[in-house]
């Protein structure tokens, strides 16, 4: 069985998933009695991404929270695939550098832009507070415990913040709900993102430029 959905707003859809770490303190009791493992601090700089399709295998969603290196949490929702392909890649980041006299600059990264030859990632995880696409997702369960999670990009054996020890599965109530489905395929996808991981990511075609200004133009999207 396949399940169909449009254009969700998955920065509404964290905030569903992760209400019992809605408040700041609540976070922080929960980092100190180790339920989320901050295993490595993010800059607490948001990036845009661009596709035009991703395809993925063994696709897991859950709530957590980012740490930044002074200690500020970020609520985001974590998109897992054991394999992703990625078709027309776009990623940008901007920097203010007005403090240098050089206004704002943006870095971007095109790849995966020929045919037949997209980006490749193998246990792809993405910290996303933002994403608009349209999504298709094959034998889908919504509202499954994430301490029942399989797949090994949700095993944590790379370290990343919303894990615990790597082997071990996703603590049980720290982020509890989830959802997870055989097959993911998203089209006309725009996202915002806190932080992205993979076991290998192969960027076919890429291209890599920095542009004076942000905005249209210059950003993804």
């Amino acid at each position: 069985m396949s399940q169909t959905f449009g254009k969700t707003r998955w920065k509404r859809f964290a905030l569903v998933m992760v209400p019992s770490l809605a408040a700041t303190a609540a976070v922080g009791v929960s980092i100190a009695n180790s339920a989320l493992a901050a295993s490595f601090s993010i800059s607490g700089q948001q990036f845009k991404v661009k596709t035009s399709h991703l395809h993925g295998t063994n696709f897991a969603q859950f709530g957590t929270v980012d740490i930044e290196a002074n200690g500020k949490p970020h609520p985001v929702a974590v998109s897992a695939f054991d394999d992703a392909t990625i078709e027309n890649l776009c990623q940008s980041v901007v920097t203010d550098l007005s403090a240098l006299g050089l206004g704002k600059i943006t870095l971007q990264l095109n790849a995966g832009t020929a045919k037949d030859k997209p980006v490749v990632a193998h246990n792809l995880l993405i910290d996303l507070e933002q994403l608009d696409a349209d999504a298709t997702f094959k034998n889908i369960n919504i509202g499954q415990d994430a301490s029942t999670l399989t797949g090994s990009a949700t095993q944590g054996w790379h370290g990343h913040p919303a894990l615990k020890d790597a082997g071990k599965k996703l603590p049980t109530g720290a982020t509890g709900f989830a959802q997870a489905a055989e097959e993911a395929d998203l089209t006309n996808v725009t996202q915002t993102a806190r932080a992205t991981s993979a076991g290998t990511f192969v960027l076919n075609n890429l291209s890599l430029s920095l542009k004076n200004g942000d905005g249209a133009g210059n950003e993804c999207f």
